[in-house]
Formats: C-alpha cells, structure tokens, sequence
C-alpha cells in the first residue's frame, strides 16, 4: 500500500493531514551532482584494498571523517556513491565501518541526500544480508525524536524545530523501510522483535511514547501480515501504563488539581481585585484537558491514537469498509483474549475494543457471543469465565448502540443458564454451600444479570409496562434469589442493594428477607494486630469489577461519551427503598458487633468458607454505582 496513515499534527494546527509517499526505483534516481569536496586518504575501493593487505591507517581516518558531526550534505553524497561501487566487498570483516555509515544523520537533510542514502542502504540489504537487522535498528531509532542527555537525567531535544520537520523525518523512515522490505521480502520475520526491543520504557515522556507508537501503527498500513503482532505490542505497554493508574488514584489527582486550581483563582482574585465576566470564556483549552495523574496524562494520548487510528483504517471517505474493519476486529479480539481478559482492573485500553464494536452492530453481537461462549464453556478457567461474565455485564449494560431487543436476547441466554445451573445443583447428590472456589462462574454471571436488570430496566418497562413486568417475571429471578447457592450473599452490595429496591418497587421479588438473613449469619472476621488494635476484613468474597466502569481519561473520553450510558440516578420512591434497606442492614450489623466481645488472638465468629479462596483481591472495592453510593 502507498497511504501511509497520517501523523495527528497536534502540535501544529490539531488537525489530520494526509501523507502519501512514493517508493518506486523513478524517484531514487540521483538528481544532481555533488559538489566537489576535500576528503583524505584516497577513494573508499582503494582504502579497502590497503586495509586487506592489512594497513589500516587510511581506513581508520575514514571512519573518522565519517563520524564528524559537522559533515556535510555534499560528503555525504560523495562517499555513499563510492561505498555503493564496491559494497560486495563491505563483508562481516567491514562491520565497524557499516555501524559507522549506519549512524550518519541522514534523516531530515537534503532530497539528494536522504535518496542516495536509501540506495545505499538498499544496495547493503541486497548484496549483504547480514547487515540486514543493523539496518532496520538504524531505521526504527528514527520512530522518535531525537534527544540529547545532559545533567544525567535530564533531556531536551537538539533541534528547535523538531515538531515542524516530524512529519518529513518519520516520512523518510518508512521510506526507507518499504524499501528494504521490497528487496528483502523476508524482512518482515526480523522486524518484529526489533519493534519490540526498541520499544521506549513506559516512563518516557508521553511525546516520545506518540511518536513510537504512531509510527508503529503506520508499519500495520503496508505491512498488514503484522498488524495482530503490533496491536498486541501496543496494547501490552499501554496495558502497564492503565494498571499502574487506578481509578481511585486518577480521580484523588483530578480532585486536588481542581482544588488547587480554585484556590489559585482565589488567591489571584484577592491580590488584583478584579471582576471577570467568565460567562464569555472560550470552551476548554488544551491545559485544561490534560490529565493530573502522569500516567494517566501518556496513557490519554495514547488512547486518542490508538482511537483515532482504529477509526481512519476502518473508514474511507466516512465509509465504513467491512474487510478492513472485520480484520482488525479479529486481531483487537486475539489481543483481548491474550491480554485484557486475564488482566485485573484495567480500567480504559478495553475501550478500544468497545469504540470499534460501536461501528456496526453486527461486531457488538460478536464481541457478544465470545464472551458468552468462554463464559459457559466448563473447560475454560474459572477466573476468565468469571472476566468474561463482568465484561458481558457492563458491555450490555453500558453500551449505547446495544438495542434492548439484544439485551433481551442476551439475558434469556444468562438466566436459561443460571436456572440450569441450579436445577443441576440440586439434582446433586452432594450438598449445596455458598462457596466463591467452586461455582464462581455462577456467581459471576448472576452478578452480570442483575447488573444489567439495573442499568436496563427502564428501557425493558418504558412504552409497554404490562408486557416489560411479562418479560421481568419470567426471567423466574424468585427462584435464583432463593437458590441454596445464595448469589445475593455473594454479588457486590452497590449491585445487591441496587437490584433489591429495583425489583421491590415493581414487585418482582422481595430480596430484603433474604438479605437480613445474610447479613446475620455473616460474622465479620476479626484479627489482632500490632497494638492491642483489630481489623474487621472484608466479607464480600466475590473479587470482581465492571470493565466498562466510568471513562476518566479527558480527551479520548471525547469519543467514547457519545457511546456510553451514563448512570440515571433513580427517582425518590426507588431511593427510599434502597436508603431504608441499607439502614435497616447497618443498624442490624451494628447491633450485632456491638454485642460480641473479643477475647482472644485470633479470628471470632463463623468464617465462611469462601473467605478463604484464593480467588479474594484484599484490595479490590469493586464497581460501585455512583449515584446510589452518594444517595446513601
């Protein structure tokens, strides 16, 4: 392909421009003749001869001119036309003196400069295959800008201009790969681990982590047979970027930044006394739409690339193109199995695989049915079929371009399971207990249905209510509640509470009973610590969070808004029910910690046995729902 996908021009005009380049043989022919030099010590055929013959003073003062920083563009030219007369003769013995040439800054100078050295390297890869991985490392050092150490740790970029010619230079650098790539076919197996290698550590700047990964998304345009591989390099750093910053973490750093915003403004507005009519202000300036959190801040622009990339090669002309898009569904999928299903509490990379289901409903129902398919597969772990429920929960219940006729279809698939599970609990010989170690995956899915029921249930009920309660009332949701496995002690309790006012106020199951009776018979434990102090733990067994919770990230959160479904804060009558019900809970588990009396070392009370599965996270909170949180 000839369309490179075009460098986001953020730091000029904020816009997209479209690149093309030209790799046939007609553009690489020489256009001018260089300007005469002053050089010493011969020409390059003669230099190697003495040095076979073992004198190596010539060549010595070759590598030297060729390492001058103050070289010019005319040197340049006259060397590389000498070293492509006798390149069969640059073998393994030359290789000091082709890491030399390699490292001559040909990037960003003149037209004839940069073409003669593309038919250099050209040449070198065709009669010299084993300098072939030196030269793409050559190439590839060239995917970010190019900076200059001082002070240790310190860094700036030698060049003033650097943002002007980052179009051209990146230009030149897959030029030059293409080029190779169209002499040595087998070029693609060696480039990949040289992607990865010089991959930039995640705590470079974020400008430099742009430029890389932009860079690497372009080498997908004309290198397809890559495109699974690079995807799954990306989004494995971005990945280490999104669980090394919480959602707790992000939202603490938002918080105080806007505090200390505000509290600048007061200062300033103290000092100088002046009335300014903000009404007026422009919208949102760049500085405000950067992240507080430092890693948040890369793993934003990160995310604005991978989003708008994923949009530009599915789209032509504002068209969607299905061969392209189906392509890159299946490899986001590979790489979603591979990575972000295992992973615990990512928060935002999942999203790209959302925003792409978001063009055509026909890749959300794919998307759809893979969960579902780990979900009820017995071979699969427990801890992916239990990922698979959460991801199946919150896309559906999250995801606005999913129509209610799907979520319908969607909830007959989980409940049919989740009654089929019981009814083969109960036709066991073997006694039934509430235990997160041996049917985790039931849990996880109940936790999943109910979660939808409440994002959900106003679309299942608005236009027809007698045929929505038809529809609620034979999901059979009495018989779960009051299954033996007892999913309601289990499931988070923002989702217990929420799920038990909903369906008390539409009467379609009384969940409080049963919730009192957990309550009561779910002794907390309690430890000794250093000091004479104790530690209640955490009861909730089932370790488990909603992928799709809330967006944080500021600018890529842009384009996935639109698609979301936001929470809706319940009317007074549903929070009543909700606020008495978690009062009523509290004032029982006060009462009943109020009347026991710690004696000894150790844990009181009756432990369930789940508490113990290795499944628990200590650390997790879970997803609460916010606007219920608040309400309390």
């Amino acid at each position: 392909m000839n369309e490179i996908w075009p460098l986001r021009q953020h730091w000029k005009s904020g816009g997209i421009s479209k690149m093309k380049q030209k790799t046939g043989d007609k553009n690489l022919e020489y256009i001018s003749s260089p300007v005469k030099t002053v050089r010493f010590g011969g020409n390059v055929e003669e230099i190697l001869t003495k040095y076979k013959k073992g004198d190596l003073s010539d060549y010595e003062l070759m590598k030297n001119q060729l390492a001058d920083p103050e070289i010019k563009d005319a040197q340049i030219i006259s060397w590389l036309q000498e070293f492509r007369s006798c390149v069969t003769q640059l073998n393994k013995d030359h290789e000091q003196l082709i890491y030399t040439i390699l490292r001559l800054p040909w990037i960003g100078r003149s037209q004839p400069v940069v073409l003669e050295y593309m038919m250099f390297l050209s040449n070198l890869v065709s009669a010299q295959t084993v300098y072939l991985c030196a030269c793409l490392r050559m190439v590839v050092s060239h995917f970010t800008q190019k900076r200059v150490r001082v002070c240790g740790e310190v860094e700036f970029s030698d060049s003033d201009d650097e943002t002007e010619n980052f179009p051209r230079n990146f230009d030149q650098c897959h030029q030059a790969l293409q080029l190779i790539i169209r002499y040595v076919p087998a070029t693609r197996c060696f480039l990949m681990p040289i992607l990865q290698e010089k991959f930039p550590f995640i705590h470079k700047s974020p400008r430099t982590l742009e430029c890389y990964v932009h860079n690497l998304l372009r080498v997908t345009v004309y290198i397809p047979s890559l495109q699974r591989d690079i995807l799954e390099l990306i989004v494995e750093k971005m990945l280490k970027l999104d669980v090394s910053a919480s959602r707790s973490d992000i939202e603490e750093a938002e918080e105080n930044a806007a505090m200390n915003q505000r509290q600048t403004e007061q200062i300033e507005e103290g000092l100088f006394n002046i009335n300014i009519d903000r009404r007026g202000d422009t919208p949102q300036s760049s500085s405000s739409m950067a992240m507080a959190h430092e890693v948040a801040e890369k793993l934003d622009v990160l995310m604005v690339m991978f989003l708008t990339y994923i949009k530009d090669l599915c789209h032509v002309n504002g068209c969607l193109q299905m061969d392209r898009t189906k392509e890159l569904f299946k490899d986001l999928l590979s790489v979603f199995d591979k990575l972000i299903l295992p992973t615990h509490a990512s928060c935002h990379i999942q999203y790209a695989l959302f925003y792409l289901c978001s063009f055509k409903l026909s890749l959300g129902e794919a998307f759809l049915d893979h969960l579902w398919k780990i979900l009820h597969n017995p071979s699969q772990p427990a801890l992916l079929r239990q990922a698979a429920a959460g991801f199946l929960g919150s896309f559906l219940a999250r995801a606005k371009f999913i129509p209610l006729l799907t979520v319908r279809a969607c909830l007959d698939l989980l409940f049919t399971w989740i009654h089929q599970y019981i009814s083969s609990q109960d036709s066991s010989s073997r006694p039934i207990c509430c235990d997160i170690s041996l049917h985790g995956p039931f849990y996880s899915a109940c936790q999943a249905a109910f979660y939808i029921l409440i994002f959900r249930h106003r679309a299942i009920l608005e236009g027809n209510m007698k045929k929505g309660l038809e529809y609620l009332q034979s999901l059979n949701l009495e018989r779960v509640v009051m299954s033996p496995l007892n999913p309601l002690k289990v499931c988070l309790p923002s989702v217990t509470n929420m799920f038990a006012a909903i369906t008390r106020k539409y009467q379609v199951v009384f969940c409080y009973t049963i919730m009192e009776r957990n309550n009561r018979l779910m002794l907390p434990v309690v430890r000794r610590s250093v000091g004479d102090t104790y530690v209640t733990a955490n009861t909730n067994p089932l370790d488990s969070v909603f992928p799709f919770d809330p967006y944080l990230l500021k600018r890529s959160g842009q384009l996935i808004k639109p698609l979301y479904q936001e929470w809706e804060e319940l009317v007074d009558t549903e929070l009543h029910e909700a606020n008495t019900s978690a009062k009523v809970l509290k004032e029982d588990d006060d009462e009943f910690l109020c009347g026991e009396k710690t004696q000894a070392d150790g844990s009181i009370g009756i432990t369930p046995t789940f508490n113990n599965s290795s499944l628990c996270s200590p650390g997790s909170m879970g997803s609460p729902l916010f606007g219920f949180q608040e309400s309390l």
